[in-house]
């Protein structure tokens, strides 16, 4: 895959479909092979192949320098999962799998609330549906739950550390991300993947028609 034709809005577009239930890369591979890009160009296409690969790597680096930065603030580190919670409902099969397990569990202690948490009827036209990218949780729209999430997030970092503290914390864990992402030179099981992912995503909208 030509990563320098893939544009900054189509890889955020790719993470935001992709499927995030598969584990990190392994330690060892995740920490190997570092060495510092040929051109500006290169440094472009790696950071958004390293960026889409080692996604859940980077998101669990990220969890782990705030939890790092407040471990001596409880209240903080709730805030910090809020956060992580809160941007998780922004992936589609994230918020789709927590919608359905949730309900799920619901449908075990109250079936008519759980008919009442279902998504409503979506009108389809041509054997689509119309609003085929609106993703609900409990029955309502997914950014209501992010929205929500976001705001506690918000209250708890003021009440516990103060905003600038987290701020400081969070553009720490985006700064070891680039660099991290920008140093590791792309394996040939990185493209594979990359591959392999595009193809079953195809296949995915062919079964779709």
């Amino acid at each position: 895959m030509d990563w320098d034709n893939v544009a900054a809005e189509d890889v955020i577009e790719a993470l935001r479909e992709v499927e995030w239930s598969t584990p990190p890369r392994s330690f060892s591979e995740f920490f190997s092979r570092f060495a510092f890009p040929r051109s500006f160009s290169k440094w472009k296409s790696r950071l958004k192949c390293n960026l889409y690969y080692y996604r859940t790597n980077y998101f669990i680096l990220v969890i782990f320098v705030l939890g790092l930065a407040l471990i001596t603030r409880p209240l903080a580190i709730l805030g910090a999962a809020f956060t992580a919670l809160g941007l998780a409902f922004l992936n589609d099969s994230f918020a789709a799998t927590f919608n359905e397990k949730f309900i799920r569990t619901i449908r075990l202690f109250s079936p008519h609330l759980a008919a009442k948490m279902r998504p409503p009827h979506m009108p389809v036209i041509r054997g689509r549906s119309a609003a085929r990218k609106t993703v609900y949780v409990c029955g309502k729209p997914r950014w209501v739950f992010v929205v929500i999430f976001l705001t506690a997030s918000l209250v708890m970092w003021f009440s516990s550390c103060g905003l600038l503290w987290v701020l400081y914390s969070f553009l720490t864990s985006l700064i070891v991300v680039i660099v991290h992402a920008s140093v590791r030179t792309p394996n040939l099981k990185a493209r594979l993947n990359t591959f392999r992912e595009e193809f079953r995503a195809v296949w995915r909208n062919y079964s779709d028609l």
